[in-house]
């Protein structure tokens, strides 16, 4: 629950870096669990301008966002990243993130986000019912390990919503790689914060939807 709790305060900008939260406490109250977390100083702030209040279902990723401002936020762009994949790569990372799905192996009901590394495979892999809380909790064991978000690609084995790109972008990858398929606002906002969104990954097959110059040596459809 701390990967969940420090992912979720990157990803939606209540924090800048992890040494901006104090403490993060977790209580297991049997029907449910409470997280509190404790911010410095200097990120009272920016909680203040990002107000969000988790009344709804677990893994909805707009609910409680209070203005349609709020919702379509803009996204940094990734940069020039220098990572580029193959179509083994991509193949592969799908692969290989349902090797390390323990807990849809036993339920058949959770979703998981990985961290695929060329050379390397999925060096980090989240599991939840929510696709959204399995890609903060990938954030928060990331920055916790200390490993770049520019050194490889997310994977999920969910559809790709706008808040997926940008929860992906704040986590500095250029990479999102989806088992399903992407909604036409998270096309458009992969593409404008220069990051490249595979999907429909379907064993050797996928479509590349925005940025297809990262992916050499592949022959599957560019999607405009």
């Amino acid at each position: 629950f701390e990967d969940f709790a420090l992912g979720f305060s990157l990803t939606e900008g209540i924090v800048a870096a992890p040494e901006e939260i104090e403490a993060i406490e977790v209580e297991d109250h049997g029907a449910g669990i409470d997280i509190q977390i404790r911010l410095k100083d200097r990120a009272d702030t920016r909680f203040e301008a990002r107000r969000r209040r988790l009344a709804g279902p677990v893994g909805c990723g707009l609910c409680g966002i209070e203005s349609i401002e709020e919702a379509m936020r803009s996204v940094d762009a990734v940069g020039a990243s220098s990572l580029t994949l193959d179509a083994d790569d991509i193949a592969r990372s799908v692969k290989l993130l349902s090797k390390v799905q323990p807990l849809h192996t036993e339920t058949g009901a959770v979703h998981a986000a990985g961290f695929y590394m060329p050379g390397k495979g999925i060096v980090m892999a989240r599991e939840d019912v929510g696709r959204h809380n399995a890609l903060d909790k990938l954030a928060g064991a990331l920055a916790k390990a200390g490993i770049d978000g520019a050194s490889g690609a997310v994977v999920v084995t969910s559809r790709v919503s706008v808040e997926m790109v940008q929860k992906t972008a704040s986590i500095g990858s250029a990479f999102i790689i989806a088992v399903s398929a992407p909604t036409a606002l998270a096309i458009r906002t992969a593409q404008e914060a220069g990051m490249t969104l595979v999907a429909l990954v379907r064993g050797d097959d996928f479509d590349i939807f925005t940025h297809p110059d990262r992916v050499v040596c592949g022959v599957a459809k560019h999607v405009a």
